[in-house]
């Protein structure tokens, strides 16, 4: 998992309605980069309606946020729409920025072993290095340990 300090890695990928974001066009301006496992499940709906419903407290502190998930980009434009989402959701299909984060993982689940993202967020500063790294974050404190770290930039 990349760390803190370190250069954010580049990447472009497609949002909910396939039009491509750059990491590299959000220079300026703080950037929450969140992976989450699988769209439309309890936990990731969770976690994405918190960040929705807390939109103006990101707005104060002029922060993109992007949630990223291996879903294509219907499940993600569904998921999107589904839950009235505020923010950008990001397809990572063939998991490429997931694997430069270092958050494409092995995961366990009731007792089968599979490939996953693990449920991780990055706060990028916006010089573009990793401000702060949260790499098992709850959906249900998320928003709290985000808006703390943005406080403190």
């Amino acid at each position: 998992m990349v760390e803190a300090g370190n250069q954010a890695p580049a990447f472009t990928l497609p949002d909910q309605d396939g039009d491509e974001v750059s990491l590299a066009k959000l220079a300026g301006r703080p950037v929450v980069l969140y992976f989450y496992p699988k769209a439309d499940t309890p936990g990731c709906t969770t976690q994405a309606c918190s960040v929705r419903d807390h939109s103006d407290a990101y707005a104060a502190h002029e922060a993109v946020v992007l949630g990223v998930s291996p879903d294509p980009v219907e499940k993600v434009k569904a998921f999107h729409a589904k839950h009235h989402m505020n923010f950008t959701l990001l397809a990572d299909a063939d998991h490429a920025v997931a694997d430069q984060y270092g958050t494409w993982v092995e995961t366990s689940r009731n007792g089968r072993t599979d490939m996953g993202n693990a449920r991780a967020t990055f706060v990028i500063a916006p010089d573009g290095t990793i401000a702060h790294v949260f790499p098992k974050v709850s959906p249900m404190t998320h928003d709290d340990i985000v808006l703390a770290a943005l406080s403190s930039m």
